[in-house]
């Protein structure tokens, strides 16, 4: 229904939908590294120049090998990408509900992870959908206690985008906590897959180093470039204060509110007490959210990857379900509007990053 919403909103304004989702935005620089490599550079205006070694290599690594291995453009292997990890999410999202919670509360957590209304980036030509997958598989290995996979996903994860590492850091946090409990008498699995969890992320901004000549900040020195730093949320500050006394796209408003209302998901999901792992990568993935300067309209598609996020809404929901299921119809209802509209609306209308 989302993806009808979207093409009919596409055709009423003479684009092509597909076009739209394979490239819009970041989606081009990701297939030109697909196409060429690391080879562009674009320099915007005096100190900001745009670098594609900004961009992690799994997902154009992916898209290249499936463009080289069928007859697939380099967008529709794009799309084919994101959409087969966005069912690899959903499916390891269900996992963790069901490990957890059981089959309903599952159910209903990818439903609304599936609903948020930045949910349209899972079918473009972005990470997100990839860095997803990686994390719920990873997360649901923790919680069984397969630590090499947890590890080797991790470090997958951590390949995929810079807020990868969130995934690492759960693992490791989790690591720590279970060396600490056992006194050091651990698996040696268990120091295998915490030892492979940050070599992905490792890696990779060691070799961008290595690239700039500055081995342990050459890559952070291009997200500089790029405007984008951790400045413990002053640059979200100062966006927000802009808006609230001039005003501004509907999209940046939007941003304020998903935002906000992932700090009220978080207060709940820690209330909740969920597993430690959990617990930390949301956490993270939040902090890097709130604390990040430089293109405050893409932070709900930050928050994309925080599904546990929604742990306190599913189990809700699903209550609500059981005592008045025509209220959690008209809230999924409600959800579901919103998502396919405000999807549309800035892949089509709005002329903010994503």
């Amino acid at each position: 229904m989302g993806a009808a919403v979207l093409a009919v909103t596409a055709w009423a304004r003479e684009g092509h939908p597909v076009a739209l989702l394979a490239r819009s935005w970041d989606s081009r620089w990701y297939l030109g590294i697909a196409a060429h490599g690391y080879v562009r550079t674009q320099h915007v205006r005096p100190g900001v120049i745009r670098s594609d070694l900004a961009f992690f290599p799994l997902y154009p690594g992916l898209v290249h090998s499936l463009a080289a291995l069928t007859p697939l453009s380099g967008g529709g292997a794009g799309l084919v990408v994101s959409w087969t990890a966005a069912a690899a999410a959903a499916c390891g999202i269900y996992a963790i509900g069901t490990h957890l919670y059981g089959r309903a509360v599952a159910t209903t957590l990818v439903l609304l992870w599936a609903l948020l209304p930045h949910s349209v980036v899972l079918t473009m030509a972005y990470t997100e959908p990839v860095l997803t997958a990686f994390a719920a598989w990873s997360l649901y290995a923790v919680l069984t206690g397969r630590w090499v996979w947890a590890g080797t996903l991790a470090a997958l994860a951590g390949l995929s985008r810079p807020n990868g590492f969130a995934v690492a850091a759960a693992v490791l946090a989790t690591a720590a906590y279970e060396i600490w409990r056992g006194r050091g008498r651990v698996s040696h699995r268990l120091w295998t897959g915490a030892a492979l969890a940050p070599l992905g992320w490792g890696a990779y901004v060691l070799w961008v180093g290595r690239h700039e000549g500055d081995l342990l900040h050459g890559y952070f020195r291009v997200q500089s470039l790029w405007g984008s730093t951790f400045d413990l949320g002053d640059g979200s500050l100062r966006s927000i204060k802009h808006q609230l006394l001039h005003g501004g796209p509907f999209a940046f408003a939007m941003t304020m509110v998903i935002v906000a209302t992932g700090v009220l998901l978080y207060a709940l999901l820690v209330a909740d007490r969920p597993p430690l792992p959990l617990l930390v990568y949301s956490g993270i993935l939040l902090l890097i959210a709130l604390g990040g300067s430089g293109f405050f309209e893409s932070k709900p598609r930050f928050l994309l990857p925080a599904f546990p996020l929604l742990l306190p809404p599913a189990r809700a929901l699903v209550r609500t379900a059981r005592a008045r299921p025509w209220h959690a119809t008209v809230v999924v209802a409600a959800l579901a509007g919103l998502s396919f509209a405000y999807g549309a609306y800035v892949v089509v209308y709005a002329h903010t990053p994503l």
